[in-house]
């Protein structure tokens, strides 16, 4: 069974934190990521170099690999040079940035997606989309994987409160390669309507692996009734 095989129809978990928080700790995410895994994570998705060179020998799941860079709309691995870092750190799939924006080293996603397959032919590569659009493109461009994960980010849809399940229907329709359901999954109702829907995974992070997100909801709920 294949990496992406082992994923189908399965929950894999994000498990990330950011600057400024006491959990971004490479040591503390790996912890998580066993942590989950143990709870029924069919694979991980995390971000930094450093948190996945520490996961790789721990995590018996496939790991989604990416690294977030400042200073530009394109974020997630958003140069070639950062996929082929992600690659060497062991990860099975690389996520990137999956839209049709330009890239900050001027490469297509095309030709990002093939050097990178040519330096490590056995790494999958996930586009992170933000619409239909998107999608098509990356598929024609050779992404094994299509997700939703930057609906509602790039100024072409709205942001919805939970998943965007219009773009859902809409690439799931469309798509020749597995689609995996992410952005604002918060709750197993969600997951499950994901997976209903013809996803072949869904990526839950913020509802799982990030305390302060999660204290919030509940800080404010019971503010709202004790005043």
């Amino acid at each position: 069974m294949n990496t992406v095989d082992a994923l189908r129809g399965r929950l894999v978990v994000s498990c990330q934190a950011y600057p400024g928080e006491p959990m971004l700790d490479p040591r503390t995410m790996t912890q998580v990521a066993q942590a989950v895994v143990a709870g029924g994570a069919a694979g991980i998705r995390a971000k930094g170099l450093d948190d996945l060179r520490s996961m790789r020998p721990v995590i018996g799941v496939p790991l989604i690999g990416l690294v977030k860079v400042t200073g530009d709309n394109v974020f997630i691995t958003p140069t070639l040079a950062d996929c082929l870092a992600v690659a060497e750190t062991g990860c099975d799939i690389v996520a990137l940035d999956g839209t049709r924006r330009p890239r900050p080293d001027g490469l297509s996603l095309a030709a990002t997606i093939a050097e990178l397959k040519q330096a490590h032919p056995t790494v999958q590569v996930m586009a992170d989309c933000g619409s239909a659009d998107d999608a098509i493109a990356a598929q024609d461009a050779g992404a094994d994987i299509l997700g939703t994960t930057l609906a509602g980010y790039t100024g072409e849809r709205p942001k919805t409160a939970g998943p965007d399940w219009e773009l859902v229907d809409e690439v799931v329709a469309l798509a020749e390669v597995p689609v995996f359901v992410e952005g604002r999954v918060h709750t197993p109702a969600q997951a499950a309507e994901a997976i209903h829907r013809g996803a072949w995974a869904v990526v839950v992070g913020t509802a799982i692996t990030h305390p302060a997100t999660i204290t919030s909801w509940f800080a404010k709920a019971v503010a709202e009734v004790g005043g």
